[in-house]
This record gives C-alpha cells, sequence and structure tokens, in this order.
C-alpha cells in the first residue's frame, strides 16, 4: 500500500462530527500550519529530498507529511508523484506562490491563507485579485433560457417547442 493511501486511510477514518475526530484535523492543520509558515517565511529556498528526511526536517511524523504533501502538490511548480511515493522518494517542495494561494482560497484554508507571512510575498492588492478569482470560478453563470417561441438553437429554423423542446 503506497503512504498516500496509508494517511488516506488513517486520517479519513476519523468522523469530524466525532470529538476524536474534530481534534485530529485541528492538530493536523496546526501541524500544516507550521510547515507553511516555514515554506512561506523562506520562500528563497527550495526544498529537496526523500519524503522521510523532509519529514523529519519538518519536525513531522511521516503519516501527517505525507498528509501535507497531498494537499500542497496542485500547488507546486512540478508535482510529486504521491500516488506512488514511499520514504525514500525524492520530492521537491517548489511551489508557485500564486497558485498556493489561490488553492489555499479555494480549500477555505483562512488559518493558510490569512498567514502574516504572505505580506512579502505577495502584494494585498494581489492577494485580494487571487481571492475574488478563486471565488468568481467557482460561480455558476447561467445561460440565457431558450423561449418555447424562440427560433430552435440547433439552426433547423424551426420554432424550439417543434424541434428539439418537444423531446425535452
Amino acid at each position: 500500500m503506497s503512504l498516500l493511501q496509508e494517511w488516506r486511510d488513517y486520517a479519513y477514518a476519523y468522523d469530524m462530527q466525532s470529538q476524536s475526530g474534530q481534534m485530529f484535523w485541528a492538530n493536523y492543520f496546526n501541524l500544516e500550519k507550521g510547515v507553511y509558515q516555514t515554506l512561506l517565511a523562506n520562500s528563497d529556498k527550495v526544498y529537496e529530498g526523500t519524503v522521510e528526511d523532509l519529514a523529519k526536517e519538518f519536525d513531522l511524523e511521516l503519516k501527517y507529511f505525507v498528509g501535507f504533501l497531498d494537499g500542497v502538490n496542485d500547488s507546486l511548480v512540478t508535482p510529486n508523484p504521491i500516488e506512488e511515493m514511499d520514504k525514500d522518494t525524492k520530492v521537491s517542495l517548489a511551489y508557485d506562490k500564486e497558485k498556493l494561494y489561490y488553492n489555499m482560497v479555494g480549500a477555505k484554508a483562512d488559518w493558510l491563507y490569512g498567514l502574516e507571512e504572505w505580506d512579502s510575498l505577495l502584494s494585498e492588492e494581489r492577494r485580494k485579485e487571487l481571492y475574488k478569482e478563486q471565488k468568481a470560478s467557482g460561480t455558476v453563470v447561467k445561460g440565457k433560457k431558450i423561449g418555447r417561441n424562440d427560433p430552435c438553437p440547433c439552426g433547423s429554423g424551426k420554432k424550439y417547442k417543434r424541434c428539439c423542446g418537444a423531446n425535452a
């Protein structure tokens, strides 16, 4: 079983509605926050190494570090092979700061996108733009509704009610 599957089996076995589940996730999110604070505060440094070595460097148990890798992977310059990695897999934490901020907003992780370390990486104006972009990306915009007596959009020249609308 891959490290990622082990992490998911372990973490998602906790019921979010239970007190133990809430405590587990609160603890995990606090550990995750510490890793992000280190990464953002040292933005010039690219953390690279084996999964096990980086877990030690960030003072995390291997399973928690794998959880972190699962969360950050979509924000990396080059995603890591998290599906098949083991403790000796070499990984990189080189991240795209705008993509990372955008994804944090998308995950509704205000404890992460609200970190003061962002102040030196992205201007307040740019963070507001990324926030708005992310929020707008989830907005569904419906097209103009076709009326019964409007021409059918299929191009037949018939009224919608006599063409494709008759099948609806």
